[in-house]
């Protein structure tokens, strides 16, 4: 199996196990860093391995090769496909121009944790996908700011040897049209591949506009996985 088949597993028992708490075959990330976690294979023994991870009812999100079938004492809260993307050649610089009316190039700002409350704003206004209190401690986050307000930031989230995903990609709505995100987005692939490592993401399917400007940057299909968000029920009901 590739490592990216299983990059969720594959991160927190390489790069990320750092951040791991493990019961068995089964990892998850601490809760206010990523509401993620995997096992190195879908059996019945590693769905309960990760059961006693969780708090009651909690939620935790899975990436699978195929669609969820998880016992009986879970409930399938969300899910779908998902195409993992995968940079391999090209220039990514050429794709760095941005779009801002001939306004002077905004500058990347790494992002910490005093931006926390600013980021947690924006994702939730723009749901680029979950991010909580210490994401940004998976990796490298930049910002742009524009009259000192954060309007658009990427980072990278999973990340295992050679490879690193970018995400968390996206701009307020009153900022977008300006490449902002393409730029924050070259910004990140050129860094990791500097350190000799491919970038990757994860993007649904059905978002034909966001495939389409991951392409442009090089980016091509590697493979179709499913997102999963599960629930686990302590008790059965009558």
């Amino acid at each position: 199996m590739h490592p990216l088949d299983n990059p969720i597993w594959q991160a927190l028992v390489t790069t990320h196990a750092l951040f791991a708490e493990t019961c068995n075959a089964a990892r998850r990330f601490p809760r206010e860093v990523s509401v993620l976690g995997g096992f190195s294979e879908p059996t019945l023994e590693n769905y309960a391995s990760l059961a006693a991870l969780l708090s009651p009812d909690e939620r935790i999100g899975l990436f699978l090769q195929a669609p969820p079938d998880p016992p009986a004492s879970w409930i399938v809260v969300n899910t779908g496909p998902m195409f993992q993307m995968l940079f391999k050649n090209g220039n990514s610089s050429r794709s760095a121009a941005l779009s801002n009316g001939g306004q002077s190039t905004p500058e990347f700002i790494r992002l910490t944790q005093s931006d926390v409350p600013e980021m947690l704003a924006l994702t939730k206004l723009t749901n680029p996908g979950p991010f909580g209190t210490r994401t940004y401690e998976m990796g490298d986050y930049f910002g742009i700011r524009i009259a000192g307000a954060l309007v658009a930031m990427a980072g990278e989230r999973l990340r295992l040897p050679g490879y690193t995903e970018i995400s968390a990609v996206c701009t307020h709505p009153d900022h977008v049209g300006h490449g902002y995100a393409s730029a924050l987005m070259t910004l990140l692939m050129d860094r990791i591949r500097s350190r000799g490592e491919l970038p990757f993401l994860h993007v649904r399917s059905e978002n034909a506009r966001a495939v389409q400007v991951y392409e442009h940057l090089g980016f091509t299909k590697r493979a179709l996985l499913y997102y999963a968000v599960l629930r686990h029920q302590t008790e059965q009901k009558s």
